[in-house]
């Protein structure tokens, strides 16, 4: 590529980005020595890993190469026979391992990331390596008395010898204390010494090894000492040399892995530069653009490898990632499809300059190609032309060094062989060259090496000099452009472009809005209209006075004010026109968005009543299997009870009444029969409601109770269901209605006794009523109710209740051999 174009459009300040985002030096030296590739296959691949890697951080994968440095300078070092330290030791160690780590992260990605996957054939863990170090190394760096046999009997030799040293200077200290400046042993020059006042020198007889600053006191090491000192010190320096060789054998292991280090480091160098790729994309919310190029003689498409693996999964597939979370492998990566006649190669919406505030850029919709290769950009100054110059130039070199760009899905760039630009207002006081000068010393390089497959962007064109020779260059210098078969991008002030733009094929107009009202720009790029200079409209917002202003108009010509009026015109019906449909576009959303939801809600509240009808089936097969087993209990306690064998004929038969029905549980009756309305608030006696549970209609026969619920008649069964569970609902009509089916009810476990002793008082009436409910739906003729003889409270209360139950028919003692005036025998009424 253009070396000063790449500076021009700021590229290597994307890179600076993006080097922010690597990990490791390796990975920054690559990150910023990235240039963009003109071969479709590296760019289509660099793009591919990209996507990749962005899927996996969207999975929060833990894939990185954290703990890895660049161990390439320390490889060299051994290899030229150098000894590692065993800090730098534990550095390879921990890019090995954090090797490991990433290709066991590599291998268990499935086929869906090929171009990750590449990466495992170069990392080499060398776990024999790994194993060396961490035998030999401690995590301080120092090397371990297990290192080697030798070294571990030395350094216990070192340990006895430092003992005795310690217990032999213990007893000096006491034997010339008041000779001694200081009570300690010390060491000096890697001898045990003591701190001898100057004036006691010849009171301790030994070797002076040092002295103190102010000369008052004397290092000396006893002579009865020497011969220890002398000792330890050759084992020492036995340590030291086996140290040594430890050492040496370790760099020379890693000398002799030194190829597969430099790859190892290598590759994960790469791998941190596809991550910082991907993060890069994730900061700056950027997609995979698709890449135009030309193949015999026609344009052909190839989609992004993440855009096109999203679609082939439907329509009608809802995302759950973001636009672009799905891959492809590479072997079944889309085929190239031929770019219509009229279409642009380059098109791109809510494209953003990369290097400025999110928050605040205005993105650009901007097309180049097809119809037309060349576009003139007009407007005023600080509108934000070279800005949108900028954009498309540093996005096209960004997709061919393989990132992601920040526009909307579906953006398309062409695959272009050099981008030239010519970007600034800079003069060479060296070579004596004015603006003009350098403006057209640059042009005219790169009008030597423009060709088709070049993108050519040129800033102020024309500017610098006379006004209408300026616009007369400028004119030529596009045509021969759009003679050499490129796209170019153009910005000018020059009026008499606007003209020729409009009247030349292939070439089009383009324009940057100004807000005259606010005196700013808008920095909106409308395509196929031309700028106003808006001159005199912001200098009369300004304070220019009138008559100042009309002078000026005055000197217009006729014409001009003629194409002024018409642009301002078209300028506002361009406006209202977009407005409206960035309007109706909203609608649209909101609409698409407003169907997706009913349908999910639709399909939410189907699988909701399967499940309720499905939970109503079980309950009332469980309430059929426990009203088999009652009656089955109740033969036999009849049986002890000489019940009548007509009453059992007939309780079996209403079991089998109910069995018949229970398949046939009947969903939500329609409209016409049921309307469903709010949940039952203030419920009363006589309402009718649909009872949820039971999926069948009802009458209130009762208000609420203190726990909340309702007695309900349910064809022949009385229930009592909580306020949950029923809805107001309107009568049935009666005319040629089918007759009402009636639902086996879950009820409690109704024996024929209930045993109330030891309760309290104020919980008879409750456990009472709920029991005598049971037993009545159940169908026994009569209870008997155990309450003991005691005080005769709990008797009392019993038949209180009794004596008003709805369910009671009659009710007395029992006669002495079931209890006598311990129990009740309550007769229920007939159903």
């Amino acid at each position: 590529m253009h070396e000063p174009s790449l500076s021009a459009l700021e590229y290597y300040k994307v890179l600076e980005r993006l080097a922010r985002h690597t990990a490791f030096s390796a990975g920054r030296e690559l990150a910023l020595a990235l240039q963009p590739a003109a071969l479709l296959e590296m760019v289509r691949s660099r793009l591919a890993a990209t996507s990749e890697a962005l899927r996996l951080l969207r999975a929060n994968s833990p894939i990185g190469v954290g703990g890895a440095l660049d161990v390439r300078p320390l490889v060299e070092r051994a290899e030229r026979e150098g000894l590692l330290e065993g800090t730098q030791l534990l550095d390879i160690l921990g890019t090995l391992q954090a090797a490991g780590l990433l290709q066991k992260t590599l291998q268990r990605l499935d086929e869906t990331f090929p171009m990750l996957r590449q990466f495992i054939t170069g990392l080499y863990p060398l776990v024999p390596l790994q194993q060396a170090i961490v035998r030999c190394i401690d995590p301080q760096g120092e090397v371990l008395d297990s290192a080697s046999p030798h070294l571990g009997a030395v350094r216990a030799e070192i340990r006895t010898l430092q003992n005795r040293l310690n217990e032999r200077m213990q007893s000096l200290l006491g034997r010339y204390r008041t000779h001694l400046q200081e009570a300690i042993i010390t060491q000096r020059q890697g001898r045990y010494v003591l701190a001898v006042k100057a004036g006691s020198k010849r009171s301790v007889p030994g070797l002076v090894h040092d002295h103190s600053a102010s000369g008052a006191t004397l290092y000396i090491e006893p002579l009865e000492l020497v011969e220890v000192g002398n000792e330890l010190r050759e084992v020492e320096l036995e340590e030291q040399e086996e140290v040594r060789r430890i050492l040496l054998e370790l760099s020379n292991q890693v000398a002799a892995a030194a190829a597969v280090l430099r790859e190892t480091v290598g590759t994960m160098a790469q791998v941190d530069l596809v991550l910082a790729r991907a993060r890069l994309s994730r900061a700056m919310d950027g997609v995979e653009p698709a890449l135009v190029v030309r193949q015999q003689e026609r344009l052909v498409v190839f989609p992004p490898t993440m855009a096109s693996a999203a679609a082939a999964a439907g329509p009608d597939r809802e995302a759950e990632e973001p636009a672009g979370a799905a891959d492809t492998p590479v072997d079944h990566w889309p085929e190239a499809v031929p770019l219509g006649r009229d279409e642009p190669p380059l098109a791109m919406a809510r494209a953003r300059h990369p290097l400025l505030d999110p928050a605040t850029v205005v993105p650009i919709d901007v097309q180049l190609g097809g119809a037309f290769r060349v576009l003139v950009i007009t407007g005023p100054n600080t509108g934000g032309k070279t800005v949108a110059l900028k954009t498309v130039g540093l996005l096209t070199l960004m997709a061919q060094a393989g990132l992601h760009v920040p526009a909307a899905p579906g953006a398309r760039l062409p695959l272009m062989r050099q981008v030239f630009a010519d970007i600034g207002d800079e003069q060479s006081i060296e070579q004596s060259l004015s603006t003009f000068s350098a403006h057209m010393t640059r042009i005219i390089q790169i009008l030597g090496q423009a060709n088709a497959e070049s993108l050519v962007l040129l800033d102020e064109l024309g500017a610098g000099t006379d006004p209408v020779e300026g616009a007369a260059l400028a004119r030529a210098l596009i045509e021969a452009l759009l003679e050499r078969g490129g796209l170019t991008l153009v910005t000018t002030h020059h009026s008499e472009l606007k003209a020729y733009a409009y009247a030349t094929a292939g070439v089009e107009n383009a324009c940057v809005e100004f807000d005259v009202e606010r005196l700013a720009p808008t920095y909106v790029l409308t395509i196929g209209l031309p700028g106003r200079s808006n001159a005199l409209a912001i200098a009369g917002r300004l304070g220019l006075p009138a008559e100042l202003l009309d002078r000026a108009r005055s000197w217009l010509r006729a014409e001009d004010v003629q194409v002024e009026t018409f642009l301002e015109q078209i300028q506002q019906e361009h406006t209202a026109t977009r407005l409206a449909l960035e309007e109706a576009r909203e609608a649209r959303e909101h609409a698409h968005n407003l169907e997706k939801r009913l349908e999910r809600e639709i399909r939410e509240f189907e699988g909701q009543r399967h499940e309720m009808l499905a939970r109503t089936r079980a309950e009332a097969d469980r309430a059929l299997a426990e009203v088999r087993e009652r009656v089955e209990a109740l033969q036999r306690e009849m049986a002890r009870a000489s019940a009548s064998r007509e009453w059992l004929t007939l309780a079996r038969q209403e079991v089998e009444a109910a069995a018949a029905v229970v398949p046939e549980v009947p969903p939500a009756p329609p409209d016409a029969q049921v309307v469903l309305a709010e949940k039952a608030g203030r419920l009363q006696a006589g309402d009718a409601v649909w009872v949820e549970s039971l999926g069948t209609v009802g009458e209130v026969l009762s208000p609420p109770d203190a726990a909340g619920e309702l007695e309900v008649q349910v064809g022949s069964f009385k229930v009592r269901r909580p306020a949950s569970d029923l809805r107001k609902a309107s009568r049935p009509e009666t005319r040629g209605a089918a007759p009402a089916v009636q639902m086996p009810v879950a009820v409690r476990e109704a024996p024929l006794e209930l045993e109330i002793r030891g309760l309290r008082v104020a919980d008879v009436e409750d456990v009472l009523d709920r029991y005598l409910n049971d037993a009545y739906l159940a169908g026994l003729p009569f209870v008997r109710i155990i309450h003991g003889k005691g005080t005769g409270v709990l008797r009392q209360v019993v038949r209180e209740i009794l004596s008003t139950h709805p369910l009671v028919a009659s009710f007395a003692g029992a006669p002495d051999r079931d209890g006598g005036e311990g129990a009740t025998i309550a007769h229920l009424a007939s159903r």
